[in-house]
């Protein structure tokens, strides 16, 4: 007995609705009303009933547009993606630079937005939207002017992808359990770093990293200079691999 074929659930995958008379809300008011709502209350306050009394809409006006909240988090989180620049194919030696700065900017995209930290890693078709496929083909295009063949551009690509979503997105979880106790971040390391270097204590080479930290050299690195200095490793790694020097 052959198996019914699954549809793909994703706003992508789904042909959108056209109607006749022309509907009160567009499909580009609810994503900018969403976003709004995500970056002031977070990924839980947002509800398509909350959201279309925001817009002065019923939920169901909304639902013309976007079949669900997933299709609706799908939609923000690829607008939220095009705020990174265009990047034009460079001069090929001077991908590591194109690379590390579309990098940056992405890393800083996240953290001006930390609710995606509770989205990203749950959107299985984040690769099918026009934003992402734009920034896919302009960090493909860039390896290979560099000489990358195909696979090792794409290889290439996961990888750094991979470092900046994670630590992006670490960084932003960070943010909102920050801003969530009321102070800043200074004075919020100061009152959990007892806790972390006691937790540490049972683990030698843990623990000598948090006396370390005590270090007034190391805590004055700060998280962008940690961020540069990571991907530059990974860089340098994807430079070994392929002979891209």
């Amino acid at each position: 007995m052959a198996v019914e074929e699954q549809e793909i659930q994703s706003v992508w995958t789904r042909p959108q609705r056209r109607r006749r008379d022309q509907p009160a809300l567009s499909r580009e008011q609810i994503v900018a009303e969403a976003i709004g709502l995500l970056d002031a209350e977070g990924v839980a306050a947002l509800s398509m009933r909350k959201l279309g009394a925001k817009l002065n809409a019923g939920a169901t006006s909304l639902y013309t547009h976007v079949a669900n909240k997933d299709e609706l988090i799908e939609l923000v989180t690829d607008e939220v993606l095009g705020e990174l620049p265009i990047m034009s194919v460079p001069d090929p030696s001077q991908w590591r630079s194109a690379i590390t700065d579309l990098a940056t900017e992405l890393r800083a995209t996240i953290l001006r937005h930390p609710w995606l930290a509770s989205v990203l890693g749950e959107i299985g078709t984040l690769y099918l939207g026009p934003n992402m496929m734009r920034v896919s083909d302009s960090v493909l295009a860039t390896f290979e002017a560099a000489g990358f063949d195909m696979a090792a551009a794409d290889h290439a690509m996961n990888v750094v992808f991979s470092y900046v979503l994670g630590n992006a997105l670490a960084e932003a979880a960070s943010m909102v359990v920050i801003a969530r106790s009321g102070v800043d971040e200074e004075e919020w390391m100061r009152r959990v770093f007892p806790a972390a270097e006691a937790a540490a204590r049972p683990y030698p080479t843990v623990h000598k990293r948090y006396t370390s930290a005590q270090n007034p050299a190391w805590k004055a690195k700060s998280r962008e200079e940690s961020f540069a200095h990571e991907l530059g490793l990974i860089l340098n790694g994807i430079d070994a691999v392929t002979g891209n020097r």
